[in-house]
């Protein structure tokens, strides 16, 4: 008994209704994880700017203790402080570099696949304004510490 094999199906034109439906939605899904990808430097920034904004809290109030003399040593909670702001700044740098990673990444490959005719690549890539605020509150923590570790600034006693 010979078998009937299944005939395969012929691929559809390009300019097909099938074919343009799934470039709109793959374009659509590089859209959802650039905003995905915002959201994840939303939540380093908000750990950062907790680790940042606890740290040099700690650091003003032991500071202003000692300066009042109610504590006779107090290096050991500003060194707890400064360790803080550290970290966050560490942290931020972190989750910037892999965003910016992360997103060139993406670019390329949009980049790729547009080329290809996969998509049609017809809306662009904003600037990411959770980036510019990454990097603005980097530059706020930065000066932090370089406040509390040499006493002067703007955040200077």
């Amino acid at each position: 008994m010979a078998s009937n094999p299944r005939p395969r199906p012929t691929p559809e034109p390009p300019e097909s209704a099938s074919h343009e439906l799934a470039a709109r939605q793959t374009g659509m899904s590089f859209q959802r994880t650039r905003l995905s990808a915002d959201r994840t430097l939303m939540s380093v920034i908000r750990t950062s700017l907790s680790l940042i904004g606890f740290g040099f809290t700690i650091f003003q109030v032991f500071e202003k203790l000692y300066q009042s003399q109610v504590l006779k040593n107090a290096k050991a909670p500003r060194h707890f402080g400064e360790a803080l702001v550290i970290l966050g700044i560490f942290m931020l740098v972190l989750g910037i570099g892999y965003h910016i990673s992360f997103m060139l990444g993406l670019r390329h490959l949009r980049t790729e696949m547009k080329m290809e005719g996969l998509i049609h690549g017809e809306s662009q890539f904003p600037a990411s304004l959770t980036l510019i605020v990454a990097i603005l509150l980097l530059l706020i923590g930065i000066l932090a510490i370089w406040s509390m570790a040499f006493n002067v600034g703007p955040f200077g006693s």
